[in-house]
């Protein structure tokens, strides 16, 4: 009689239990990114996720048309709560962001990074990586370091046929448009510098055909191709002939990417707490790994295998962006290059 008692008893109690709901906080996090980057994106969320078992991230992996979509879930107030986004389109979003300028020790973080995420004085999001734009050398074609236009000119002189790359978008003109000191929005001596190095100095569309222009670097068919560190692991792996990295031989635009958080979250604690877990200096030794970026965090970068893309920080400035700079900049493109 007592064991049919206490099976009585316990039975509803493990019913309950195997019923039992998911009592977590859930926050949302956005992002785009190659595998390699979301692979460790999964990583730090688990990390996070076991140092804070009341907090569960819902990963939102947007590769393509990213802040289309970003815009969309902002209009149906659906915004994610941690938001992974860049500078040229942070205009867009400030009045739906929260100020996080009293999150960050600003000294851990290279300035221009914080400048370039920032609006009217007040940071929008903790910076994860800089991004500048270099030139990979083939060196069996050019061995001359430029250290200004003029020198480049004569580099180019001298070089094969293929001496740089030249790509029909203003990102990759706007090196020699902040060299010239000229409006990004204005180029006029720049312009016309640029684009006379398309089949003079820089394959046409026709020569490039069904490839690509850092294909054909990798092939050793161009000397200098203007890039950035996200093709530093392909060059690395492919590349067959002798080559190195240098500097732009001037100023060159700064772009930077981070973690912001939207003013409609619910959860704006455990969003604070998971953005200084993604921002953390663990989290940013596991970006360098890639080889893909270079971090913000002044000390994690100084880890990085290439002195010449911290180099080139120091000669860049953040491109002065507003909520209209995408469409002023696809209005450039067709105007300058179709």
């Amino acid at each position: 009689m007592l064991r049919k008692l206490l099976i009585l008893l316990f039975v509803p109690l493990i019913l309950c239990g195997c019923g039992k709901k998911d009592e977590r906080v859930e926050i949302t996090f956005s992002s785009w990114g190659s595998v390699t980057e979301v692979g460790i994106l999964n990583t730090i969320i688990h990390e996070f996720e076991k140092e804070n078992p009341d907090i569960k991230i819902n990963f939102i992996h947007i590769p393509q048309n990213y802040f289309q979509k970003i815009h969309l879930l902002f209009a149906s107030s659906q915004a994610p709560d941690v938001i992974f986004l860049n500078n040229l389109y942070l205009p867009l979003y400030v009045s739906k962001l929260e100020d996080l300028t009293n999150m960050v020790d600003k000294s851990e973080y290279y300035p221009e990074s914080l400048k370039a995420l920032s609006n009217k004085g007040k940071l929008y999001a903790i910076p994860r990586d800089v991004s500048t734009l270099v030139f990979y050398r083939n060196k069996d074609l050019i061995n001359q370091t430029p250290k200004n236009l003029t020198e480049l000119q004569e580099v180019l002189e001298k070089a094969p046929k293929y001496g740089v790359s030249y790509e029909r978008d203003v990102y990759f003109m706007y090196p020699y448009v902040l060299t010239m000191n000229e409006d990004i929005y204005n180029p006029k001596k720049s312009l016309e510098y640029y684009k006379n190095l398309e089949g003079k100095y820089a394959p046409t569309p026709s020569d490039i055909g069904s490839s690509t222009l850092a294909q054909m670097f990798i092939d050793g068919k161009i000397g200098l191709y203007l890039s950035g560190r996200w093709m530093y692991p392909k060059i690395s792996e492919k590349a067959k002939f002798n080559w190195d990295v240098i500097t732009f031989p001037g100023i060159v635009p700064l772009d930077a990417s981070g973690w912001g958080i939207s003013k409609d979250s619910k959860h704006k604690i455990e969003a604070e707490k998971f953005v200084e877990y993604l921002s953390s200096k663990r989290s940013s030794e596991y970006f360098l790994s890639t080889g893909l970026v270079v971090p913000a965090r002044i000390e994690v970068s100084k880890e990085i295998d290439n002195t010449v893309f911290l180099d080139s920080i120091s000669k860049s400035r953040p491109i002065p962006v507003d909520k209209n700079y995408r469409r002023t900049a696809d209005k450039m493109n067709k105007a300058f290059f179709e």
